[in-house]
């Protein structure tokens, strides 16, 4: 007996869906995409079926009360007359399910399975029954072609998990998050995500949309109406190259594909999902997609006539230059940079740290990391800016006005910053490596940019010794810069000097040391393309779950061919491994054994803020104030290791150095107990400036 019978609003979109579904003549409906039947009614146990309920789940329960009543998406009756035995509490959307439950989150996770994504970093909520649900169900009957779920106790450190993954193999990791809630706390990781073209899928639940038990997932917990906001993806949708809700389950594999292509399309990012319980409660017919249709937009390379005319720029040019910051991620970029810079005795290359290594530091024309100031950038005639956001800073330094100025780009307008600008002859969308190849394509078969080249042998020669010369005097200052002082004190030079000695020679360096990176990128001279990653972006703390990210995919990668992973080693400044929720990281890395080693580089507090102060007032107040003064310092100094130690619970390798003549034993040490599983956190403290 119905005790009280509403109707929903005509034209709402749920009440539309579901008259599409279940046509007035008949109980089952050919799907408009797969062609396949549905069927909707009541649960034999007494709940309710969501669309999309396989027929065979039915089993001989009758039709005869189908109406609208019946209909998942319609407020359904507060109360039914059903025998004991099958009766179940509406109201607080207690459904008795089957077993063989084929649910809109269960086909999520098959969805991302299917399209490459191998790992899930899940911070769970009240949003998520049904995902729990399909977890347990694919550990348990597909635990060969299911994702590998990881759980982080804190959103920042899974999305920075998720992005180290991908920034390693370009493979997108997904991320679960909880409601409004959890997607704030992304927070800064979903900035260095878009800012360091890392491809990651972000899944929130958003509060029940029904709240009398209408349907299974309807609200059942009083935080279900404080966690409701007006636009949740709205939250994070300025950092995505796509932002959507998930409005039904029966095309749910085509959304999560819809956005992994936007997720791994240049400029690759971040992209959002997010879906209510009821949808991601609704039972489906399982269902595949051809995953060939699918693949990211692929982009070209240089026009015919844009390949020349740069390739005869750079034969011409007296100080040809080459800037680049993400051109690394393609591990074939590296390779193809020294090929054109060996066809070009002269040429130089200047990395600007977007996030690779984009140029080996063994080359002669290995310039280091500069982030946008540095002298040889006003000195060349030509530069061509290859994949790179600010290839220099206007108010330090700029280009000469008569340079020639060449800007290929994944994405040369910078469609997601309102400032920015490049005067350049010529700009082109383009892959790097295709662009790179279309103009070593040109000097070895274009006869009149050969005829140059053969016509310049004597003075290319001349440039060759030059470079060579000028490179040894680079390395000669980064050695001096290295020594330790007299008494025993050392800088991030000489530590970072030890490092590269000590650790194995194609360790992974994930680097986070905001005012030391040029220091510890001159000393590491890393030289093996994916060797080298730094933060993409401005959110400190990244690096923290990078590291272990990172960790977890080259052991991934590594186990698909039978191999070992590499060594890995988190360089960090010491306010930043603060803000990398150290407590989560070590957490994760003792419960899911991923031994990294973190160098904390001890200076005392966050220096930055003082680099920026003096670029604006040089001769402020604040010049010559303490960092005490300018709220900076961090005294006393806490005991980063010990913090490592206690969230793993005691578990940890923890070590602090002082002086330069305790540094290789206790590096030595550290390196030995990673290798042997257990994670490592030293503790070193650095001078400034060295």
């Amino acid at each position: 007996m119905l005790a009280r019978l509403r109707t929903p609003p005509p034209h709402s979109p749920t009440t539309s869906h579901y008259l599409r579904l279940l046509p007035h003549a008949s109980s089952r409906q050919e799907h408009p995409v797969r062609g396949r039947r549905f069927i909707s009614s009541r649960e034999p146990q007494g709940g309710l079926l969501t669309a999309g309920t396989p027929r065979q789940n039915l089993k001989s329960h009758s039709l005869r009360a189908l109406s609208l009543t019946n209909i998942p998406g319609f407020p359904q009756p507060r109360s039914l007359s059903t025998s004991p035995a099958t009766t179940t509490s509406v109201a607080t959307s207690k459904v008795e399910v089957s077993p063989e439950m084929y649910t809109t989150s269960f086909a999520f996770f098959e969805a991302l399975w299917d399209a490459g994504v191998t790992h899930v970093f899940v911070n769970l909520g009240s949003d998520h029954p049904s995902i729990i649900e399909a977890m347990v169900k694919g550990a348990r009957e597909k635990k060969d072609a299911f994702p590998r779920i990881i759980t982080c106790p804190n959103e920042m450190v899974a999305m920075s998990m998720a992005d180290g993954f991908a920034r390693l193999t370009n493979k997108p990791q997904a991320v679960i998050v909880h409601v409004d809630v959890g997607t704030q706390g992304l927070g800064a990781a979903m900035h260095n995500s878009s800012t360091g073209r890392a491809p990651v899928l972000i899944f929130a639940g958003l509060s029940p949309f029904t709240c009398e038990g209408e349907l299974r997932g309807s609200r059942t917990e009083y935080i279900h109406w404080i966690q409701d906001v007006p636009d949740q993806k709205a939250i994070v949708a300025q950092y995505c190259r796509y932002a959507a809700e998930l409005k039904t389950g029966v095309n749910v594999k085509q959304m999560v594909n819809r956005a992994l292509q936007f997720a791994k399309s240049g400029p690759q990012g971040p992209v959002y999902l997010c879906g209510a319980r009821e949808v991601m409660e609704m039972d489906l017919v399982p269902y595949n997609i051809r995953q060939g249709d699918w693949e990211p937009v692929e982009l070209g390379g240089l026009p015919k006539q844009g390949s020349k005319l740069i390739a005869k720029a750079l034969v011409e040019a007296k100080n040809p230059l080459v800037i680049t910051g993400y051109a690394g991620r393609n591990h074939e970029v590296p390779g193809k940079l020294v090929e054109l810079a060996d066809k070009l005795p002269g040429l130089r290359v200047l990395d600007t740290g977007g996030s690779e290594m984009c140029f080996p530091a063994d080359h002669p024309a290995w310039l280091g990391l500069r982030f946008g100031n540095e002298k040889v950038i006003e000195e060349a005639d030509v530069i061509v800016v290859l994949d790179c956001d600010v290839p220099w800073i206007q108010t330090q330094c700029k280009p000469r006005e008569d340079a020639k100025v060449f800007h290929i780009d994944v994405d040369p307008l910078k469609d997601m910053m309102p400032l920015f600008y490049v005067a350049a002859q010529k700009r082109y969308r383009a892959d790097s490596l295709a662009a790179v190849e279309d103009i070593l394509g040109v000097l070895e078969g274009d006869q009149e940019v050969k005829s140059l080249l053969e016509g310049q042998k004597k003075n290319r020669s001349s440039m060759k010794e030059s470079l060579k010369n000028s490179y040894q005097e680079r390395l000669d200052v980064i050695e001096a810069r290295s020594k330790p002082f007299d008494d025993g004190r050392f800088g991030t030079s000489h530590l970072c000097k030890r490092l590269r000695e000590l650790c194995p020679e194609d360790t992974i360096w994930a680097i986070e040391a905001v005012t030391n990176t040029l220091f510890v990128h001159d000393s590491i001279r890393p030289t093996i393309p994916g060797s080298w990653i730094n933060c993409g972006g401005g959110g400190l703390g990244w690096s923290g779950g990078g590291a272990l990210g990172i960790k977890l995919a080259t052991e991934h990668e590594a186990k698909l061919k039978g191999g070992k992973g590499k060594f890995v080693v988190q360089v960090v400044g010491d306010g930043t491994f603060l803000f990398s929720v150290p407590g989560s990281v070590y957490w994760i890395a003792k419960r899911y054994g991923i031994p990294v080693l973190t160098i904390v580089l001890n200076n005392k507090g966050w220096n930055a803020p003082r680099r920026s102060l003096l670029l604006v007032h040089p001769d402020g107040l604040g010049a010559n104030a303490t960092n005490e003064e300018i709220n900076i310092a961090f005294n006393p100094s806490p005991d980063y290791a010990g913090i490592a130690k206690a969230a793993a619970g005691g578990d940890v390798f923890a070590a602090r150095v002082d002086k330069a003549d305790q540094l290789e034993a206790v590096l030595k040490q550290a390196i030995e107990a990673v290798e042997s599983g257990q994670a490592a956190v030293v503790d070193c403290k650095v001078e400034l400036g060295c």
